[in-house]
């Protein structure tokens, strides 16, 4: 059985098309997950990784400093003594 050249143009037509939609949906899930990932991200208290690298080595000198004042404080109290 010989299946005509307007039907099979036809078919492959619409199989090209289904496929297009297909790429165009695939595409739109993804932008709306990537949204929704973006949405929820924001609303959770989070800091960036700069924002947080400054932090962390403001932390560190201020952990010095009180260790320094510790060690001042021990040798004034140890001098008193």
């Amino acid at each position: 059985m010989k299946i005509p050249n307007d039907v099979m143009e036809q078919l492959a037509n619409q199989i090209n098309e289904l496929l297009s939609q297909g790429q165009q949906i695939k595409q739109e899930v993804r932008d709306n997950i990537t949204g929704l990932i973006q949405q929820q991200v924001t609303k959770l208290d989070v800091v960036s990784r700069e924002e947080f690298e400054v932090q962390q080595q403001i932390l560190e000198r201020t952990r010095a400093q009180l260790d320094q004042l510790q060690r001042q404080l021990d040798e004034l109290e140890k001098n008193n003594a």
